[in-house]
């Protein structure tokens, strides 16, 4: 009995150690969900001998490889041809402590329309976006239960898409400059018809609680863009432009982010950690009514945004109290960055 005991007190120090260890690497890494797209019994959109599921599932492997060559932390919702449900795959996100989570998609079309375009949540702006949602939600109906799963949702019913609204209006901002990065990239760097940023109503955002952006990489319907998302090359030059796109993003938000070995960096390394609670294209007054009561912001410019800062402490540890504070302040997003003391440019 003895050594059952001190087998179960071993093991439950060895659990509690891999939590700790894990909240450490969720303050200090930022990791990125990657959802490759239908699988299994669902194989999403087919054309022309293309199948989204598996071109979807490629190009994210894909992507998380370059993520993970660049110290960035993956995890994906399905890394073979299974069957995920659309809210498990919300849960593995949310489960992750992300700070980013990437919905990879296939589009089709009775024309020969061509293009990559990204989404947020959102209501929609016209059919078109709405019948692209509706084609990705109807993924429900293969799933046990579905009525009770999404309270009674009706990926037939736009007025059913007013309710998806409110648990990502905290992300929004960040959800929308996500996808202008990739698009951008999309753009810019492949030269891939512009189909824009846009909002529409899917599910699988919903319950994310992290900024979220669904890809549609192209239409497997248009001959010529269907070869070239089936190939190869085509597969790895899509993933380099939402990798270069995500690493932006990461630098723009965590772009000072401290790796760490321990809950001890401090003060030697010259390193002080803060919580960034917003990042905004607009410099706002320093005033506890700007930012939910919360006294004593600083702000920071590193490009073309604005980031507020709460809390100044010498170590991760410390920071908690800061980052719990602003969370119970509304700020629900914010996590805790690692800035060297000497290269802070406070703006007042």
């Amino acid at each position: 009995m003895n050594s059952l005991r001190l087998l179960a007190v071993v093991l439950l120090q060895f659990y509690l150690f891999s939590l700790h260890g894990q909240e450490i690497k969720n303050l200090n890494n930022f990791t990125v969900v990657i959802d490759p797209g239908h699988g299994g019994k669902d194989p999403g959109a087919v054309s022309n001998g293309y199948y989204e599921k598996i071109i979807a599932l490629s190009t994210s492997l894909k992507l998380g490889r370059i993520l993970e060559e660049n110290n960035i932390d993956v995890v994906y919702t399905r890394k073979n041809d299974v069957f995920v449900n659309l809210i498990e795959r919300a849960n593995i996100a949310n489960r992750s402590g992300a700070q980013l989570f990437l919905s990879i998609h296939c589009n089709a079309h009775s024309s020969q329309a061509y293009g990559a375009e990204t989404f947020v949540l959102g209501l929609h702006a016209n059919q078109r976006n709405f019948e692209i949602a509706k084609k990705e939600n109807s993924v429900i109906f293969l799933e046990d239960d579905y009525i009770n799963q999404y309270d009674g949702f009706d990926p037939s019913d736009p007025e059913s898409v007013i309710s998806l609204m409110v648990m990502q209006e905290d992300y929004l901002d960040k959800s929308i400059l996500a996808a202008e990065y990739i698009q951008n990239g999309f753009v810019n760097k492949l030269k891939r018809k512009d189909r824009d940023v846009k909002q529409a109503g899917f599910i699988v955002l919903k319950y994310t609680t992290m900024p979220s952006v669904l890809i549609e990489l192209g239409f497997l319907t248009n001959k010529t863009e269907g070869a070239y998302l089936n190939s190869l090359n085509g597969q790895k030059e899509m993933a380099d432009a939402i990798a270069t796109a995500v690493i932006k993003y990461k630098n723009d938000f965590f772009g000072n982010l401290a790796p760490t070995t321990g809950l001890t960096d401090s003060i030697e390394n010259n390193i002080t950690y803060r919580v960034q609670i917003a990042a905004s294209e607009r410099l706002l007054p320093l005033k506890p009514y700007n930012f939910n009561g919360l006294e004593s912001i600083d702000v920071v410019k590193e490009g073309n945004l604005y980031k507020y800062l709460y809390g100044e402490h010498p170590t991760i540890e410390d920071a908690k109290s800061s980052l719990e504070e602003a969370k119970k302040n509304g700020y629900e997003s914010s996590f805790i960055v690692g800035y060297e003391n000497n290269k802070i440019k406070i703006l007042n």
